[in-house]
């Protein structure tokens, strides 16, 4: 493996230093909603009273981010991440909301993958909203009932330090959404069972809150993408995801032609290319809060490794 030059491996240590989202509200209008500030892309781009996929069932936080994007449309809960893109490749959705990565359980590497999968979605928004987990059971049920907690796996994983203090002897079950664990716990009569989830699940499925804010931190996020057959074309956009595939030894190059570009790491995320060790899928996105321009673009596309997978503007629910 060839060796970087001093000032270069400084250059890549300072570099790795800015991989923390960094959510942009650019270029954007503001409206009031529930007491919250949201910040509402503005692109003429989008369609009008769009039909959109998302992890379901009714109270994800997949919908509520569907939601606060598009606030009117078709929402077409889905089972899974891949089914609600399908519904985009397949045309019977205009857009799919996908969950990207979590200020603290990471990358949501399942949902990465599925979109490293699928070389025609683009990512055309993204929503950074705050998550608040809340504990639920059936009505009558109390905390030192509960000996199986049910989730997302995000949803366990934010959750471990409350629970590790409040239900040090009950273990955990993992769901295919948030919402599905609620659904779970009320359709079972088992007042031993409780989910983590939104809070609106427990009005949605006719349960009781047992503790509120079970995460581990206030501070809790969740960047989602917004998924398109068709990319934005419009100049002006403050962020774009690009897929590379290479070797370990090359991303220093890239991440180097990145910061030369004048633009900013947002986050980068590596998966198993598949075919040898070694070799990886990144997920990088960037940033330019000024707007990206074609030419900055133009410059990136020349990189041989690099798929422009979108551009687009950022709504982060609930900014002050």
């Amino acid at each position: 493996m060839r060796m970087l030059n001093k000032t270069r491996s400084l250059m890549l240590i300072s570099l790795l230093s800015v991989f923390v989202w960094l959510p942009c509200i650019c270029n954007a209008s503001e409206t009031e909603t529930e007491g919250s500030l949201i910040t509402v892309p503005v692109s003429s781009e989008l369609a009008d009273n769009p039909a959109i996929s998302y992890l379901g069932p009714q109270g994800t936080y997949t919908e509520e981010a569907a939601q606060s994007f598009f606030q009117t449309g078709e929402f077409i809960p889905k089972e899974s991440v891949p089914d609600a893109i399908a519904d985009v490749m397949e045309g019977t959705a205009d857009y799919a909301v996908i969950p990207q990565e979590n200020t603290l359980g990471g990358a949501v590497t399942d949902y990465l993958d599925a979109l490293i999968a699928k070389q025609d979605v683009y990512v055309v928004g993204e929503v950074v909203l705050p998550i608040s987990q809340t504990l639920m059971a059936l009505p009558g049920a109390a905390i030192d009932d509960i000996k199986t907690v049910c989730s997302h796996a995000q949803g366990i994983a934010q959750s471990a330090e409350w629970r590790k203090e409040h239900l040090p002897d009950a273990v955990t079950q993992e769901m295919d959404s948030t919402a599905a664990a609620a659904r779970y716990v009320s359709e079972s009569g088992d007042k031993t069972i409780a989910a983590v989830a939104a809070p609106g699940a427990a009005k949605l499925y006719g349960l009781s809150v047992l503790a509120e804010n079970v995460q581990i931190t206030d501070a809790n996020k969740t960047r989602f993408y917004v998924l398109s057959s068709s990319r934005l074309k419009e100049e002006g956009q403050t962020n774009a995801v690009y897929v590379v595939s290479c070797e370990a030894n090359r991303i220093d190059d890239i991440i180097v032609a990145i910061h030369d570009s004048g633009l900013e790491l947002v986050t980068i995320h590596d998966r198993p290319e598949g075919s040898r060790l070694g070799t990886y899928n990144y997920v990088i996105e960037l940033e330019d809060p000024s707007g990206l321009s074609d030419d900055v673009l133009s410059e990136l596309d020349a990189i041989s490794e690099a798929q422009f997978r979108g551009s687009f503007r950022v709504m982060n629910v609930g900014a002050e």
